[in-house]
């Protein structure tokens, strides 16, 4: 029996949820982030699998929702594999982390959103100057090893 598959919808409300008692660097509520990061996923083109990978991008990596809770939701399979394409793993160097995402289908619009969303700099000019320039400098990083434009 083939299990029915979770509606967009559903995938929002069940990132909210997970994420409900997070909030960002600056003091917000993180699923505004989430928010942010599925719409910058549709605007950029991308599909229902990218925009609900985008809702729960983060979620096995902050411990909102277990890899267990993942590996058996009723999503697709390149849904679960963008979300841990995109959940970093301890220790692991960010040439590797980049590699994995530039390797697996459709991660690369989510990871771009998720980059653009976390480097905007109204988001970034509320926090203090060391935390930014530590940010501004990663994200730049990261968005040159997985071969995006410097935003």
């Amino acid at each position: 029996m083939t299990q029915t598959l979770l509606t967009l919808a559903e995938v929002e409300a069940l990132a909210r949820e997970a994420h409900a008692a997070q909030t960002d660097k600056a003091g917000r509520p993180y699923a505004e982030h989430l928010q942010a990061v599925a719409d910058g996923v549709r605007e950029r083109g991308g599909d229902d699998e990218q925009i609900a990978a985008a809702w729960l991008h983060d979620a096995v990596e902050d411990d909102a929702l277990s890899a267990d809770w993942l590996h058996e939701a009723a999503l697709t399979r390149r849904t679960k594999n963008i979300v841990l394409a995109l959940t970093k793993r301890e220790d692991e160097p960010p040439e590797s982390y980049a590699r994995r995402i530039r390797t697996t289908p459709g991660a690369l619009l989510v990871k771009a959103s998720d980059l653009a969303h976390n480097a905007d700099p109204a988001r970034l000019a509320v926090l203090d100057e060391h935390t930014r320039a530590r940010l501004t400098k990663k994200y730049a990083t990261m968005r040159a090893l997985l071969g995006l434009p410097p935003s």
